[in-house]
């Protein structure tokens, strides 16, 4: 090719700028590529990557068991979809399954850069929604209710509608409790720090971020992101955490920092670590639970009183106490969790077996 002729072919690409940016959409992966769909959405500015398809069925007969599943024989492509260059190192994810209850319209496994977790509030608001908007479950007026069963048991997720659409989306979730209080730990750099352990369908240590000096604003998220993880490494250290029925639920998952909110109505802010120094964009609905345990263990929640979370981002939960039981050796409480969720996109991902890469990479 001449250069005029170069220079001719770059002038008409120009000039029929939309029928050559169409043309990239003729490209085809070839069919020994494994392609595996998403759609992705955020709930209050946290990740949620949904796995619609291509995603190899898994094995068991719970939830736990298809877990254990994927973790054994699948992990690679975990974090081909969580990790660099699909992902990032606060990406997160679920993973649709057969349900294991015959009540219950479909399971849930929840995905990050570390592994797989116990419990996802933000995950599920998720999934309601689009749950009840892609068809999956049939539409009741005025309120439409899903059971899904996760890693920590089946939990009661509901949207109330109307002619305009979905209005609120909440979820009842599993009983939680407090499994320690005020309990005073050594942790490095920061001296003798108090901590109270609750568990929220997965545990979290919590902390009064202003007894430690700690900004939970947005731009002191990298101070955040090492307190926190400090913390978490201490009290594995030290605590140890055990589930009442479930050995598989029996780990510290993260670090939530709390602290008041100067947002009129807010109850407070709450700032999650988890897994491997992830920090929720939201306020945590998981972790809302098991601080609504904590308050109300302090007499600062009764039952039917709500309250409101909000995040690093400000984005907010409501929770409250629907009800109190006992759940083992423990007084626990059934918290519900409100929040809104939206789409983002939907997106086909290709695995490359020639691809050096093709399983990701992270930095941390």
């Amino acid at each position: 090719m001449t250069s005029d002729q170069f220079q001719n072919n770059a002038s008409n690409g120009r000039d029929s700028g939309t029928t050559l940016t169409k043309g990239f959409g003729n490209w085809r992966a070839p069919s020994h590529w494994l392609a595996i769909s998403t759609l992705d959405c955020h709930t209050g500015g946290e990740p949620l990557r949904i796995v619609t398809g291509g995603f190899p069925l898994l094995s068991g007969d719970s939830i736990l068991a298809m877990r254990r599943d994927c973790l054994e024989n699948y992990d690679h492509l975990r974090t081909a979809l969580m990790f660099e260059p699909r992902g990032h190192a606060d990406m997160y994810g679920a993973l649709i399954t057969p349900a294991e209850r015959s009540d219950s319209h479909f399971g849930a496994l929840f995905m990050h850069n570390e592994g797989y977790s116990t419990m996802c509030g933000h995950a599920i608001i998720a999934l309601t929604k689009t749950a009840i908007e892609a068809g999956v479950v049939t539409i009741t007026m005025p309120r439409t209710a899903i059971k899904i069963d996760v890693p920590c048991g089946q939990i009661h997720a509901y949207a109330e509608l109307n002619e305009n659409g979905i209005q609120h989306i909440y979820f009842d979730n599993v009983p939680s409790f407090v499994a320690a209080l005020d309990q005073q730990i050594e942790v490095e750099g920061l001296g003798v720090v108090t901590v109270s352990l609750a568990y929220g369908g997965a545990f979290y240590a919590y902390v009064d971020a202003t007894s430690i000096g700690l900004s939970l604003e947005a731009d002191n998220h990298r101070q955040i992101i090492d307190f926190g993880r400090r913390i978490k490494r201490a009290v594995m250290a030290s605590i140890e955490v055990i589930h009442p029925f479930e050995s598989d639920l029996s780990f510290l998952y993260g670090t939530i920092f709390s602290a008041p909110s100067n947002t009129v109505g807010v109850h407070s802010r709450n700032v999650c670590i988890f897994a491997d120094g992830e920090l929720d964009r939201s306020p945590t609905g998981s972790g809302v639970s098991g601080q609504a345990a904590i308050l109300h263990a302090r007499a600062q929640l009764e039952i039917g009183q709500s309250i409101t979370i909000e995040s690093i981002l400000g984005s907010q939960f409501q929770v409250s106490v629907t009800s109190t039981l006992d759940y083992g050796n423990y007084k626990a409480i059934i918290p519900r969790v409100q929040g809104n969720a939206h789409v983002t996109g939907k997106h086909t991902f290709y695995i490359d077996p020639e691809d050096t890469l093709q399983h990701g990479f992270i930095f941390r």
